[in-house]
């Protein structure tokens, strides 16, 4: 019964904005860190950004520092990225995961995974 959903993947312009949503089903969202990874054509999964539970730190990845944010909204049960600036290399699918801790939040230690949503920077 424990679910995580991703959604708001799609085809966006270099330079434009995507809001991506994971929506948690079967479990509260708020007692787990919720990391985004993402996964490009031929590449390994590499975690983007990363929410803690409780106090609301976050992480990123270099690659989207001062692009992207991470926020949560407990009584939708649903965590956000928000992407701006995007570019080409962006292009990937994205999950959402999530974590006992954040210190958890990294491939491998991830408790349950989304199925993921395509997202695809392209003129």
């Amino acid at each position: 019964q424990l679910q995580l959903v991703e959604s708001g993947g799609g085809l966006v312009q270099p330079g434009g904005s995507l809001r991506l949503s994971c929506a948690a089903s079967g479990f509260t969202l708020r007692n787990y860190a919720i990391g985004w990874f993402r996964q490009a054509p031929g590449k390994e999964r590499e975690g983007v950004s990363c929410i803690s539970s409780g106090s609301g730190t976050t992480t990123y990845a270099d690659s989207v520092k001062g692009r992207f944010t991470i926020s949560r909204d407990n009584a939708k049960n649903t965590v956000y990225l928000q992407m701006n600036s995007l570019k080409p290399e962006d292009t990937a699918v994205y999950y959402c995961a999530a974590a006992l801790t954040i210190a958890q939040c990294s491939i491998g230690s991830i408790s349950y995974w989304g199925k993921g949503t395509l997202v695809t920077i392209s003129s």
